[in-house]
């Protein structure tokens, strides 16, 4: 390889390696650069689903999957946020979108801060448009109006194995190249190390210049062949066991994942058109699969069915890139299931790989910055997910980061900006308000409004929300036009 690879193989499973696959082939395709997909057993169960973040969206539009035959295909449902109940605490609203309208140019926070101080009794989610549509169980289509207002944002759940299989067919029709394997072995260049090709059952040799690693947590290229080593991320998170279910269908469909949390365990539960999907995390004491069952039962409030239980062991790979091989989603970082952060991490990869592709076989400065990018995307996710962890009471360590965040947060209702956020500054300080954190002050610039002035910008928010709420189509009545026509 002189100049860039013109040829990639992709190892892989399930929606990691597909979602890989479409996007390789539907960016480089185009430049001549041939796409092979190599396929292990898939790891997907009935239980298994995908609770994407807003983000997904416009990498379906850059492959080629409409919005409609998604939603049918998979019988997956729309989710503007998550609903986060923690025992007797007053349950918040984590939503895809903006809380808040600035008020003569200043920041919509600071004011609600100060106005809280000053006996205001409206809760930070009744700001947002997004939050409201959700408690409310509509969808909400953004226009003009929420455009200026500020960010509104969905997501999706989407059951994994009919996802996978949507997302296989789309890589066929792209003219990637799919062989299946039950194991896969490594050949490599003596003199560099570099892998030359993989070897699948049957002894047949598939050659490449750009090898990834799409195999999830087994990492059976990244860690297995080139034996890069991972950091255990064991202490930032309290929980080692992870149950799925599947229990009845909600009706009508929420617009949101639902996610219980106690000092013990939290239990998420996502909806969609044929099931509640259903995550439970606890401590594995040694107690059995029952104990497990029987907790998760009683999160959930129903009886559970195809349940499937597994270890929960989250680590980052120390160089996701190494030597022509590049390692995609968890088999570069396991992350813990709070939130269901997966498939984010494997659309971030991708983004990334594409725009360091290399242009040489040493490709050493693209491999540095790759590693260096990466690392601090994972980071950023790791503190969101361990901020629920630690303010809720866990006794689980704090990563400098985050503390750095929270301190920031707690003198002045600021969010310190940090590289390679996944999560808005409005998203961070409805988290740390829902979980009790009550900043001392705000930015002093906000006292030259007056209060009346405040007043009625806050009236004019509160119903323009009302009435944009109460214009949305309800989420079951969406749902059936996307099933009846195709269309929304």
């Amino acid at each position: 390889m002189n100049g860039r690879p013109q040829s990639v193989v992709i190892v892989g499973r399930d929606a990691a390696l597909w979602v890989t696959a479409t996007a390789l082939a539907e960016a480089l395709a185009p430049i001549g650069v041939s796409v092979t997909a190599v396929e292990l057993p898939s790891q997907l169960g009935v239980a298994s689903l995908y609770a994407t973040l807003p983000a997904l969206e416009s990498l379906h539009t850059k492959i080629g999957i409409e919005e409609a035959d998604l939603l049918r295909a998979t019988s997956g449902s729309f989710s503007l946020g998550w609903n986060i109940g923690r025992g007797d605490a007053p349950p918040f609203m984590l939503a895809h979108g903006a809380y808040g309208a600035q008020i003569d140019g200043g920041d919509f926070f600071a004011h609600w801060l100060k106005a809280r101080r000053f006996g205001l009794d409206v809760a930070l989610e009744n700001f947002s448009p997004t939050a409201m549509a959700a408690r409310h169980g509509r969808i909400l289509v953004p226009d003009e109006s929420t455009e200026r207002f500020g960010r509104t944002d969905y997501a999706y759940h989407l059951p994994a194995i009919a996802y996978a299989a949507m997302l296989k067919s789309r890589a066929q029709r792209l003219g990637v190249t799919i062989h299946e394997t039950v194991h896969v072995g490594v050949e490599r260049e003596g003199v560099s190390g570099q892998i030359s090709g993989v070897v699948f059952d049957g002894g047949a040799l598939i050659s490449g210049e750009l090898f990834v690693d799409a195999s999830g947590s087994d990492g059976v290229l990244i860690g297995g062949a080139l034996g890069t080593e991972s950091e255990d991320w064991r202490g930032y998170f309290p929980f080692d066991r992870v149950l799925t279910a599947v229990g009845d269908r909600y009706s009508p469909v929420p617009t949101y994942g639902e996610l219980r949390v106690t000092a013990s365990s939290w239990t998420a539960l996502n909806g969609t058109q044929a099931a509640t999907h259903v995550v439970h995390a606890d401590i594995d004491h040694g107690n059995g699969a029952e104990a497990a069952v029987a907790s998760a039962t009683k999160a959930a409030g129903f009886a559970l069915s195809d349940v499937a239980i597994r270890a929960s062991a989250p680590a980052v790979r120390a160089r996701p890139w190494s030597a022509n091989c590049v390692a995609i989603g968890a088999a570069a970082c396991t992350l813990d299931p709070l939130f269901d952060l997966e498939l984010h991490a494997v659309q971030l990869g991708i983004v990334h790989l594409l725009s360091l592709l290399p242009a040489s076989r040493e490709a050493a400065v693209e491999r540095a910055e790759f590693n260096r990018i990466t690392r601090s995307l994972f980071e950023r996710l790791r503190d969101f997910q361990s901020a629920l962890y630690v303010l809720g009471g866990s006794s689980a360590a704090i990563p400098t980061t985050l503390q750095q965040k929270v301190d920031a947060f707690q003198a002045r209702g600021a969010v310190a900006p940090m590289e390679d956020e996944t999560f808005s500054p409005d998203q961070w300080r409805a988290l740390f308000t829902g979980l009790g954190v009550t900043p001392e002050s705000w930015a002093p610039s906000i006292d030259t409004i007056p209060p009346e002035r405040m007043k009625e910008n806050f009236r004019r928010i509160l119903a323009f929300v009302h009435d944009k709420v109460l214009e949305q189509p309800t989420h079951e009545d969406y749902l059936a036009d996307i099933g009846a026509s195709g269309t929304v």
